[in-house]
């Protein structure tokens, strides 16, 4: 190939322009296939996740086609090429294993069908709730309920506890505890949740019996009688919701209303609290004459609430060298004089004896 004056044109730059014009037609044929093929797509899988991987996978494929083309206008062995990169693939195996891995775990994923692109799921440790946006062979996308999106490796998420809110039934069942005190009419109470959750907006009110496999629960709200706790009577009430997106708003809403309902009735919500009962208890202290020993029971009478002092009744019968009155009898130890010992004024009055 020749330039207008003549001059001809670099190898490089001819196998650079038919690379060029390679890609664009791979471009266009895969934009051309996504068209024609995409309701096909849609019809022949049941799930969208699937027919988005065909698509990808039909993508994938003309631009690995249309890069061996370019490969070979630069005049490469196509059998040394893929000699090389199986040898190039198994140097570095150990260092794409996690992607590998991360494929192979969406092929898995693509195959057990935990989720569906549309459906509303919980990744349990986390708390995080969202629609599952989209499903690759590497990820998982999940825009959340917070309007944010969260990427999750496919190998991470088969490891996780998911729960999918829309799998079979978008109706989910929820439970709200009440604890009511044991002085509470505990039908009235029954009655007035069963009441309040009826009237809250996206519970449904009653229909045919929700069948669960073999099981079949009420579809309206129902109130069990839980337990018998330490400080009331414990409630649990069962609602069905078609709005999984909207189960913490619900269960707001009808504790609000059970609130606001009981204002006016013999219902109240027990909290935790403790009542403290002292036992009144009298004694006495009896100190022996010899002043060896004691005897009877030293104790306090407690009259009044917990919180009086107590008032302790002393009993003597007049202790070895010891009075009620804190004299001091030197001698027999019987009655003393208070005057004998010291004055009035605290001094000793006493002579001094001079030993021999």
């Amino acid at each position: 190939m020749e330039w207008g004056s003549g001059l001809p044109l670099p190898d490089w730059a001819v196998s650079f322009g038919e690379a060029v014009i390679v890609f664009a037609l791979a471009y266009v044929i895969q934009r051309l296939l996504a068209r024609l093929l995409a309701d096909r797509m849609r019809k022949r899988f049941d799930r969208q996740s699937l027919s988005r991987t065909a698509m990808r996978a039909i993508r994938v494929g003309i631009f690995a086609f249309a890069v061996l083309i370019v490969l070979d206008s630069y005049g490469f062995n196509l059998a040394d090429f893929t000699l090389s990169v199986a040898v190039f693939s198994a140097v570095v195996g150990v260092i794409l294993a996690p992607i590998v891995g991360s494929l192979i775990s969406g092929v898995f994923l693509l195959a057990d069908q935990p989720y569906e692109i549309g459906d509303m799921v919980e990744i349990q440790d986390t708390g995080q709730r969202g629609f599952v946006e989209d499903i690759t062979l590497r990820h998982t996308k999940i825009f959340t309920l917070d309007n944010t999106f969260i990427v999750v490796p496919n190998g991470t998420i088969r490891e996780r506890d998911v729960i999918n809110y829309s799998a079979e039934d978008a109706r989910t069942r929820q439970t709200i505890d009440v604890v009511v005190t044991y002085e509470s009419d505990l039908d009235r109470a029954r009655k007035l949740l069963v009441r309040v959750a009826r009237r809250t907006d996206a519970v449904i009110e009653g229909g045919p019996d929700i069948r669960i496999g073999a099981a079949r629960y009420p579809s309206e709200p129902v109130v069990l009688l839980e337990e018998f706790g330490d400080h009331g009577i414990g409630l649990r009430l069962r609602y069905w919701i078609e709005q999984p997106y909207r189960l913490n708003a619900i269960k707001s809403s009808i504790q609000t209303a059970y609130e606001d309902a009981i204002q006016d009735e013999p219902v109240a919500i027990a909290y935790p609290h403790s009542h403290l009962v002292f036992d009144d208890t009298s004694g006495s202290l009896t100190i022996d004459r010899d002043g060896i020993g004691s005897s009877g029971r030293a104790g306090g009478e407690r009259t009044g609430d917990a919180g009086t002092d107590a008032a302790t009744d002393v009993e003597t019968d007049g202790g070895a060298g010891g009075n009620v009155d804190g004299t001091t009898d030197p001698v027999s130890g019987g009655e003393a004089d208070p005057e004998a010992g010291s004055g009035t004024d605290g001094t000793d009055d006493s002579e001094p004896s001079v030993g021999s």
